[in-house]
């Protein structure tokens, strides 16, 4: 790429300079935070979109992932209360649910013989539950299903047992991962700032406490993704400050995958008012991540979360990896407003909207290894 695709803009000067440096095809330009505040508040929406291809295309090519995958999701009872959640119960509420570890075998068992690559875990919080307990729930998932990898427990879970079993958090770590764990889903990170933080999710681990989680895990070569909940309370220093502290992390230890912008969903929880952020600020946001996080190898379009066509969309703003089939196994979303109430998607669907982009579509596991069929 090269500046042949910014003269028909009347750009300020700053943004064409930073866009000029990120083309430059003989050199690799780090953004900035001032750089990254200066793109959100003035490059256009399409300039962004430009940019942001051109650094995927220099990642991961013209391929785009998915995977075939289900949920499972043991609890939506929670000790916290998060403001923007739209998940959560307290034991006995309606719409309150509760699967113990047979039912949970049962679940898994009832996927023998498909083929899926990767069984994803996560839940609410429960207060009954210690480090025992979900060590087992892996065992027995990995009875029923021994060929597929387990991506399990947010950061928030992870230190929520920890901390109650008295353990290290590579100690206990290390047990999930002798009981099948093999790489751990990026939720639980929401805001990183303090006072925003503070506001929306008070009772939930620090952003310290989250990235030390995800700096254990590392450690012990467990793969994890990460992510952000943007769209509510937080300015676009507050996005970009949380950017950096995970691009920070990158650099020590290159343990992430995949980075997932979240959208904050604001029906049925008590941070409604605040409304929904358009898609334009979508697409921006989508974009900034691939562009900002230059050591992070894959950046994802969660389809349950932005819907069929922003997700399409968001192929063009620099999106790799579109997450999988699911088969209407989470609820997370869709008890938010979410347009998917069901979602579910065909690995024929999948690849319909990767070429529909002018991608080119590739199943992948867990670890974004290639699957051939």
């Amino acid at each position: 790429m090269d500046r042949l695709t910014l003269p028909a803009l009347n750009l300020p000067e700053r943004v064409e300079h930073i866009a000029s440096a990120l083309l430059n095809p003989e050199e690799t330009y780090r953004l900035t935070d001032a750089d990254a505040l200066t793109l959100m508040r003035e490059a256009p929406v399409a300039l962004l979109g430009t940019l942001a291809v051109a650094r995927k295309r220099q990642v991961s090519g013209d391929n785009v992932y998915y995977n075939r995958n289900i949920h499972i999701e043991p609890t939506n009872i929670c000790v916290f209360k998060c403001r923007f959640c739209s998940y959560r119960r307290g034991a006995g509420e309606p719409d309150a649910w509760y699967h113990d570890l047979d039912a949970i075998e049962r679940l898994a068992a009832q996927r023998r013989g498909e083929p899926i690559t990767e069984v994803h875990i996560v839940g609410g919080v429960h207060p009954d539950h210690d480090l025992a307990y979900y060590c087992e729930m892996i065992r027995r998932v990995k009875r029923q299903l021994p060929q597929v990898a387990v991506k399990a427990y947010t950061a928030v879970e992870l230190h929520y047992m920890i901390r109650k079993a008295g353990l290290s958090l590579t100690e206990g770590l290390r047990r999930l991962k002798e009981a099948g764990m093999e790489a751990i889903p990026g939720g639980g990170a929401e805001i990183f700032d303090p006072e925003i933080r503070g506001r929306i999710c008070p009772e939930k681990p620090t952003a310290d406490e989250w990235l030390a989680t995800h700096e254990a895990a590392h450690g012990l070569g467990l793969a994890t993704n990460c992510t952000i909940l943007y769209g509510h309370i937080e300015t676009y220093e507050h996005r970009i400050g949380h950017l950096s502290r995970l691009r920070e992390l990158q650099d020590r230890t290159h343990g992430f995958d995949a980075f997932i912008p979240l959208k904050y969903r604001n029906m049925h929880n008590p941070m409604s008012a605040v409304g929904e952020v358009s898609l334009p600020e979508d697409m921006k946001m989508m974009a900034l991540s691939r562009l900002y996080l230059d050591n992070i190898p894959h950046i994802k379009a969660y389809w349950p979360m932005l819907g069929i066509g922003a997700t399409e969309l968001a192929l063009s703003f620099g999106a790799d990896d579109i997450d999988g089939t699911i088969d209407d196994t989470t609820k997370i979303y869709s008890m938010a407003g979410a347009e998917e109430q069901r979602p579910r998607l065909t690995t024929e669907r999948m690849e319909q909207i990767v070429r529909a982009a002018g991608f080119t579509p590739v199943e992948r596991d867990t670890f974004y290894r290639p699957v051939r069929r």
